[in-house]
């Protein structure tokens, strides 16, 4: 099942996904940010959080392709995916990775967000709170 959702997922991801976060989501899905100390829990603060995130890690054209979102491991087992992925932010090298978990019927009900190094947190911290204050 999570070779599905995370097809899924990489096609929303490059915008080709017609139904968006929506068929993807479990109503209870748990989000996991790197700067808030708190799980965010529920399909529409996990929404907001990870449309605010494909802007604000979309990477700086300034910094050429290598500034670009990619990702650039992925390991799946079972339920769970482990996807390395790296960018650009404010001029700043950022690498980290997104853990996904699924249910039986192809929805994630976990999303985790990791990010190194510090000063990648600080940047993905500022830009995040901007795109989460102008409403994503």
């Amino acid at each position: 099942m999570i070779d599905d959702v995370i097809a899924r997922w990489h096609r929303f991801v490059e915008g080709g996904s017609p139904g968006g976060l929506d068929d993807l989501l479990a109503d209870d899905v748990v989000f996991y940010s790197p700067v808030v100390f708190t799980p965010q829990r529920g399909k529409e603060v996990t929404r907001r959080y990870l449309e605010a995130a494909a802007v604000a890690l979309a990477g700086d054209a300034t910094d050429g392709p290598d500034g670009a979102f990619r990702y650039t491991k992925q390991v799946l087992a079972g339920d769970t995916a482990v996807l390395e992925f790296e960018t650009s932010v404010a001029g700043r090298y950022v690498n980290g990775v997104d853990i996904v978990r699924c249910d039986d019927a192809g929805r994630i009900v976990e999303f985790r967000v990791m990010v190194r190094p510090l000063q990648a947190i600080q940047a993905v911290h500022e830009q995040m709170g901007r795109r989460l204050a102008a409403g994503a």
